[in-house]
């Protein structure tokens, strides 16, 4: 069949909640302006359900992929660490299906962006770490689980130079923000370190050897910086490349 849009199909994964609110069996969540700021980038957005053994197909029909963010943390076990800190929960089911689709994206070169905790199941899928509990890890942190609405800036993010992301968004810096208590540590092997908060933090991460897969522990569909609007148009630039 012809395709019917010049629109590349980007799949979001979802996040799931247990049994109330909204439904007495568990139930897909996302936020509308996920797919309202793809929409306005160019391209389509697709949900992708939890569904490991079928990473390989749900591949077959997207051009690009988001990995979202969601009030959970990756497994500690997943990057070797030897104890769980006490704030960390997890959602197996929905890790599990985020690493198949993002090794098979990144083994393909399918264009990839990771958001928030999205960037943080990217760094561990391709070998790196993290950090499980920022307040017990870094000296004077900023308030990386921002006081303020989620529509407003929590602090800055300094871009690395020479970077595909600063290339991206033209700007030594951006005003970003910050609903994470954890983040990156050791980065994958072969990826580079692209943004950092004042304090230090790893804020956004990429492989210099895929046409796009760049992490960043921000929200970009909020569209608060003029750079994040440049982030998602790149990917969907990526996919038509």
């Amino acid at each position: 069949m012809a395709k019917l849009s010049d629109r590349p199909a980007i799949g979001l994964t979802l996040d799931i909640e247990p049994p109330g609110g909204y439904a007495k069996q568990p139930w897909y969540a996302i936020r509308e302006n996920y797919f309202g700021a793809i929409l306005r980038a160019g391209g389509l957005p697709i949900a992708l359900p939890h569904e490991p053994e079928q990473a390989a197909h749900y591949l077959e029909l997207i051009d690009g992929l988001v990995v979202t963010g969601g009030h959970f943390d990756v497994d500690p076990a997943l990057f070797g660490a030897a104890a769980r800190h006490a704030t960390v929960t997890t959602k197996d089911r929905r890790t599990a299906f985020e690493l198949a689709i993002t090794r098979a994206a990144h083994a393909h070169d399918l264009p990839g962006l990771g958001i928030c905790g999205g960037q943080q199941l990217m760094n561990v899928a391709l070998g790196g770490s993290l950090l499980q509990h920022i307040p017990d890890a870094v000296a004077e942190p900023l308030a990386h689980e921002q006081p303020n609405p989620r529509t407003e800036p929590g602090h800055s993010v300094a871009l690395e130079p020479g970077t595909a992301l600063h290339r991206i968004v033209g700007a030594p810096e951006m005003q970003v923000n910050s609903a994470h208590h954890q983040a990156v540590d050791k980065v994958a092997p072969g990826w580079l370190v692209n943004a950092r908060a004042p304090d230090g933090v790893i804020e956004g991460i990429e492989d210099p050897s895929r046409r796009y897969f760049i992490g960043v522990q921000w929200h970009p569909e909020y569209e608060i910086d003029a750079g994040d609007k440049r982030i998602l148009e790149a990917l969907i630039a990526a996919c038509k490349s």
